[in-house]
């Protein structure tokens, strides 16, 4: 790297808080930071012109877990675990929209809706059957219902019932990330591009940085807020998922409006204005999916356009305008690991698929870990 003295001084030099990785949670990290230690240098390094992995290149779902999928993580999981997850999800959009402002991303409330396709018969009974019962274990969170039994008609075909909750939405993830970095300019906080860690060394009071240029650098303490990529820096319960992702051209007339789930969350769509978005599909290559390469496959674009065909818009015509994919860090559990890792190092992973809902307390979590000077 060709540095002038001045750019050395300004960013890579007595630098107290680096945080690797632009994201929701690397961004809310930094803003939390910057609350409690108002003297502090801080920069933000991030691998990509803008960030990569999933905050910019998700669906921009506001949510918290269909019926189903919970009832899915509860034959895994402690009962109290889950609950605390569905409660960090709730309480997470909240803090979101509460720091960034509804009309700044471009918040709607138009709710979550689980669709059953006719081969879900068993799954629909067992979740109806469930319902009020876990209505009732989730009445502290929410303080009123939160599932019930849709009887809207969306235009859906090939399907049996949908399972509906008012507390979901949607955001524009764009302008989103967008507020988030203004939030930041105003604290002078500095995001740096373009700048790939390749490995950290641990030194007696401080981290040493080295950059994939071969460029070093050191920091007081360092933030990993790297979610899918982690395991290129350190050793941790976290594995990339790839989600693949469509959008149509605009459709006229299009009756969906909302978030929409099938098949336990393996699918999800929303209406972007008059376009639908629609994801999903890792389930059948879930060994293919599981990498840090971005890209789409005929296997998983082929079935999107078939449940569009099928399901979402029958007997209607449409076009696919864009694809593109996100990558996602999952791991043997549902919970984020939010950690100190030594004296100096810090991490902020694994958001499973709700970087949306958790990103923003994740980030204040991970900043919390510090005490303020």
């Amino acid at each position: 790297m060709n540095l002038s003295y001045w750019e050395l001084d300004t960013y890579f030099r007595n630098i107290d808080f680096l945080i690797i990785g632009s994201g929701i949670v690397g961004l809310s990290t930094a803003y939390h930071l910057r609350l409690k230690h108002p003297k502090a240098k801080i920069i933000i390094i991030e691998k990509g012109r803008l960030p990569e992995g999933a905050s910019t290149k998700n669906a921009g779902f506001a949510c918290f877990g269909t019926l189903s999928e919970i009832l899915s993580y509860l034959e895994t999981n402690p009962k109290e675990e889950i609950y605390q997850l569905v409660e960090r999800r709730y309480r997470g959009l909240q803090n979101l929209r509460k720091l960034l402002g509804d009309a700044a991303i471009e918040f709607q409330e138009l709710g979550g809706y689980e669709v059953f396709r006719s081969e879900d018969q068993v799954l629909m009974e067992k979740s109806l059957d469930q319902m009020e019962e876990i209505n009732r274990w989730l009445f502290p969170i929410f303080n009123r219902e939160t599932f019930r039994k849709c009887e809207r008609n969306f235009g859906f075909k090939n399907t049996i019932g949908t399972i509906e909750t008012p507390f979901e939405g949607h955001i524009h993830t764009g302008k989103m990330m967008r507020a988030y970095l203004r939030l930041l300019n105003s604290s002078e906080v500095s995001v740096l591009n373009n700048l790939e860690v390749k490995n950290l060394t641990e030194l007696n009071s401080k981290i040493e940085v080295e950059l994939k240029n071969k460029f070093r650098f050191q920091a007081s303490k360092v933030f990993l807020c790297t979610n899918a990529f982690t395991s290129k820096l350190y050793d941790l319960d976290v594995v990339p998922a790839r989600a693949q992702v469509l959008v149509t051209k605009p459709i006229e007339n299009l009756k969906v409006k909302g978030c929409f789930h099938m098949d336990e969350g393996f699918y999800f769509f929303r209406n972007t204005g008059n376009r639908i978005l629609f994801g999903g599909g890792r389930n059948l290559d879930l060994k293919g999916e599981t990498t840090t390469e971005f890209g789409t496959t005929e296997l998983i674009q082929r079935q999107l356009e078939t449940y569009l065909r099928e399901i979402i818009l029958p007997n209607q015509d449409f076009e696919i305008e864009h694809r593109w994919s996100g990558i996602m860090g999952m791991g043997s559990q549902r919970n984020p690991i939010v950690r100190q890792l030594s004296e100096n190092l810090f991490c902020g992973v694994r958001l499973t698929g709700t970087g949306i809902a958790i990103g923003t307390m994740v980030g204040e979590e991970l900043a919390n870990l510090l005490e303020p000077v």
